[in-house]
């Protein structure tokens, strides 16, 4: 496989995790939509096309910037833990962390919502005409793609014997269906049928209201909660009835919020604020800023210890300080003298300790890891590359979603959306979808800023970014995978940004991350000094990396991440660029 061409424009891009999502998007701005109409009706119909990746229970943070304004906004569907989802609850049942799948672990579903949002404040159109391309792939039908066969064939047995629901939609005479073949969703094109019904013979904005009161006050909402109290199998191995109620999402509105931000040499990255792992991404960027990259190149063995090296510090201060809390001290996490302070703990070796840093004086405090746990591998976005590696309880290394789009008026938008795998929670037999599990992600020992709390969100790894240059809207871009988000998109960032790779070259070039530190998803594993390198970066780097200390397992050449990116020069050119990993991104345009 070689790197292919960039594609260039004038008049919009979409890009995308998948084809059919990419080209409903540009469908919409075609029909004279903007870039907000487009990434809205590809989000809902990457919840059909993608049932293994994300759903229509899941969430989506969405970073948006309006042509015209100065600012970049943060829509943030990440939905917080229903009322009843308290520590005490959990210990009552006999469990020390939440599992990774089922009932327990949904939090309010935020990607619909968010959704609505994007189109109600930022968007042109009817909400009936982006629902319907969603609405016609689910009563239509779409292409299996061999991922999805693969993941329902690694549950077919969670279906079969404790998930009838999920087995009635995704197993064919109790089979997954084959790569290739047509898969239908009769339920869900129904659901989003009925709400879109809701909205005719009103005006734009009054649909997009009705809409909403139907999901979330309405058939949808009564229909989860009556759900989720009939306990379902999770992978704690015991089944448990859940704690979402209709009243958390009546309660549920999302909120706009604004980014963190770092400057980092002509360019202004935006990120989530850290009740998401988005500034990470930040963080490292402000430890390479006392680095001269500019005599290495993208695998130079000095530039990926170096990266490596100031990821260890900065996913620690992630493990140490983030959440969903008011006092994440962000300002100095971000500051020139915290980071000139950390920057004197790389060396020439590779490090083999997790190590926060005390911002303002602060003492960190890390989660303690129960080793001997008995429950089944987590959920969540993939460790290893892009396959989603599921067991027999439905845990999972899924993956998830990215959309980009920009318009020829200078908007510009970057999502990812994720969760409501068909994976991770039984079918709700009368809507055609299942719900999320981000609650996973929360600790349960009280103290830590991410410890679980009624109304509180997890601190999401899902994590689009939008960056400025000059001052003008340039870059969106994204990947799903987890914790490796903020590693394989600072590496296309620094790729495309310091060492001048078009954004085609930049995500097609070799790429690695580190488990250093624990993972977000159950069993919260790390295995210090560990990287995992795609063969590509050759055996010279590899080689220079071990004898560092840096523990390398290679991987096939083409395996690790999905990033997409799309960007808008200040003459108003276009370009856009989609993984050819997995053979199914794509980024479309004219």
């Amino acid at each position: 496989m070689t790197t292919r061409p960039e594609l260039t424009g004038n008049f919009g891009m979409v890009a995308s995790t998948h084809w059919l999502a990419s080209a409903v998007g540009m469908s919409m701005l075609e029909r004279g939509g903007n870039a907000f109409d487009a990434a809205v009706a590809a989000g809902f119909t990457l919840q059909v096309v993608e049932p293994h990746l994300n759903g229509a229970g899941g969430e989506v943070p969405i970073l948006v910037r309006r042509a015209g304004e100065p600012d970049v906004q943060v829509i943030a569907g990440q939905g917080p833990a229903p009322m009843r989802a308290t520590a005490e609850h959990f210990a009552d049942l006999g469990l020390d962390l939440v599992p990774g799948t089922g009932h327990l672990a949904a939090c309010v579903p935020g990607a619909f919502d968010a959704w609505l949002t994007l189109l109600e404040q930022y968007g042109t159109m009817p909400v009936q005409d982006v629902l319907a391309p969603a609405i016609s792939y689910a009563r239509q039908g779409y292409p299996v793609l061999p991922s999805i066969s693969r993941t329902i064939a690694a549950v077919a047995d969670l279906f079969t014997d404790h998930w009838p629901t999920s087995a009635a939609v995704y197993l064919r005479d109790g089979a997954p269906p084959a790569p290739g073949t047509r898969l239908t969703n009769p339920v869900l094109a129904d659901t989003y049928e009925r709400m879109a019904a809701t909205a005719r013979g009103k005006t734009r904005d009054a649909g997009i209201a009705a809409v909403r009161d139907a999901y979330y006050r309405g058939f949808v909402a009564e229909a989860i909660d009556a759900f989720v109290r009939q306990p379902a199998m999770d992978t704690s191995g015991t089944a448990h009835a859940g704690v979402l109620t209709a009243d958390d999402l009546a309660a549920w509105s999302t909120p706009i919020e604004a980014p963190a931000t770092y400057d980092f040499g002509a360019y202004r990255v935006a990120k989530t604020s850290a009740w998401g792992q988005g500034p990470v991404l930040l963080q490292q960027l402000a430890l390479l800023a006392g680095f001269d990259l500019a005599d290495t190149g993208p695998a130079d063995p000095r530039l990926v210890h170096t990266v490596v090296e100031c990821a260890k510090l900065a996913f620690a201060d992630r493990e140490a300080f983030y959440g969903d809390v008011p006092d994440v001290p962000l300002q100095t996490l971000l500051s020139t003298a915290y980071n000139d302070e950390r920057r004197r703990l790389v060396t020439t070796e590779a490090s083999g300790e997790l190590r926060p840093g005390s911002p303002d004086g602060r003492a960190p405090r890390l989660p303690t890891v129960t080793a001997t746990h008995s429950l089944a591998a987590g959920v969540g976005e993939p460790t290893l590359g892009i396959e989603p590696a599921v067991d027999s309880r439905g845990g999972t290394r899924g993956d998830t979603c990215h959309v980009d789009v920009v318009d020829r008026f200078g908007n510009m938008v970057s999502a990812t959306p994720s969760g409501g795998w068909l994976q991770s929670s039984p079918v709700i037999p009368s809507l055609g979808f299942g719900l999320g599990t981000r609650a996973q992600m929360f600790w349960l020992p009280p103290g830590l800023p991410n410890s679980i709390a009624p109304g509180k969100r997890p601190r999401t790894t899902l994590s689009p970014s939008l960056a400025l240059r000059d001052g003008d809207p340039y870059l969106a871009f994204g990947t799903p995978g987890g914790d490796q988000q903020d590693q394989w998109q600072l590496q296309f960032f620094l790729f495309h940004a310091v060492f001048g790779l078009h954004l085609q070259e930049a995500i097609d070039a070799a790429t690695w991350h580190t488990t250093h530190f624990p993972s977000s998803f159950y069993p919260r594993e790390s295995v210090p000094r560990e990287v995992i390198a795609e063969s590509r970066l050759g055996d010279a780097t590899i080689n220079d990396l071990r004898r560092r200390g840096h523990d390398v397992t290679v991987v096939d050449g083409w395996s690790l991440g999905r990033l997409s990116a799309a960007t808008r020069s200040p003459d108003g050119f276009l370009r856009a660029g989609a993984n050819p990993r997995g053979a199914q991104g794509y980024a479309v345009g004219r």
